[in-house]
């Protein structure tokens, strides 16, 4: 519960301030009747990131057991890859995205009302198959049950009640302090993706390593068990390749992200 509530809560939240910039933009500037084809698209890509969302599991439930374990593998190695590269450009493009999403639109606009649904299409279509992709790797890990769904309804809903805020200045947050705590445990959930493709990847016999655990406990406590695969996406069945992966990647990445580049960061997250 707790993996997908972050997820649908960075990725949420991320999309509603792309969508509040443009709608900010729009009336600012005087062209609120050029709202209605800036909604069309946003609606369109979140249509559009529901149905690959559904996609991905309508595949994965049809394919064979050995075709499940090379699929699951694959979009888990995806999503990671995806999120990692995600989470890094984000840090780097938050101080420019406002001016970014406005040049777009602004250049959308002489061209026409495609042009306009177009920009907010892409505008949000990122973030959108990027949760879709991570949202069903994710669900992959976690123990079985509601509460990965719980999360995910949660996190959605917290994520768009805080882009209305925001954008109606009810509420004032740190978003560089906010992104940087969410960025670094989405790269631990991304860790537990990863570690669940090489799982498939070893059952299906693409890795060796299979049957060599690291540690292997029998009959564990179910909430121990959902605990773990819902946080750090570690389970109580983890082989020594999965470990290994699991910790190079963290070892690797989140100390990269969590360094301030500048000074000037270094003192926005100290304040």
């Amino acid at each position: 519960m707790a993996s997908t509530f972050l997820i649908a809560l960075r990725e949420g939240l991320e999309a509603a301030l792309i969508v509040g910039i443009l709608v900010a933009y729009l009336k600012r500037s005087g062209r609120d009747k050029s709202l209605p084809l800036l909604w069309t698209g946003v609606g369109v890509a979140v249509t559009l990131s529901l149905g690959f969302g559904g996609f991905l599991s309508f595949t994965s439930s049809e394919l064979s057991k050995r075709g499940e374990l090379i699929f699951a593998g694959t979009t888990s190695v995806v999503a990671t890859a995806l999120v990692t590269f995600m989470v890094f450009w984000m840090k780097r493009a938050a101080k420019t995205i406002k001016s970014d999403l406005e040049n777009k639109v602004e250049q959308a606009l002489p061209l026409g009302g495609l042009a306009l649904m177009g920009a907010a299409f892409f505008a949000v279509i990122r973030e959108g198959l990027e949760t879709a992709l991570l949202i069903f790797s994710n669900f992959k890990t976690v123990s079985e049950g509601a509460a990965p769904m719980i999360g995910l309804v949660l996190g959605l809903a917290v994520a768009v009640l805080l882009g209305i805020a925001l954008y109606k200045r009810a509420i004032r947050v740190n978003l560089s302090r906010f992104f940087l705590f969410t960025g670094s445990a989405l790269l631990i959930v991304a860790a537990g993706v990863l570690a669940y493709g090489i799982k498939e990847f070893q059952e299906f016999g693409l890795l060796p390593g299979e049957g060599a655990y690291a540690w292997n406990w029998h009959n564990p406590n179910k909430v121990i068990e959902t605990v773990l695969s819902g946080t750090i996406g570690i389970s109580t069945t983890v082989t020594w390749l999965q470990l290994l992966v699991w910790g190079a990647y963290l070892g690797l990445f989140v100390p990269m992200f969590i360094a301030p580049s500048t000074k000037k960061e270094l003192a926005a997250v100290g304040k």
